[in-house]
């Protein structure tokens, strides 16, 4: 009996956001229920966040390691207009 491999802590909150959403925007839930789905919605959106942030620092920590190189933070390079600088 072949079984599927479980989802990541990542990617199983994400597909249960993409559910609720869906089911949000059929439009057929009672106000109380869609106001539940809401509210996990945005838990579910906080912990996605969370898990992202958290994986972008260590990729930033392994580049840094790897090329003995100081990084600037990515969302504040480049928001004046010049061109990013070569890696």
């Amino acid at each position: 009996m072949s079984r599927k491999p479980k989802e990541s802590g990542f990617e199983a909150t994400l597909a249960e956001l993409e559910e609720l959403v869906a089911g949000m925007e059929a439009g057929n839930l009672p106000l109380d229920e869609a106001l539940r789905a809401f509210e996990r919605g945005v838990q579910l959106t906080r912990e996605c966040q969370a898990a992202l942030l958290s994986a972008q620092q260590r990729v930033q920590v392994l580049t840094q390691r790897a090329s003995g190189a100081t990084l600037e933070d990515f969302a504040a390079a480049g928001t004046d207009g010049d061109p990013l600088p070569e890696p």
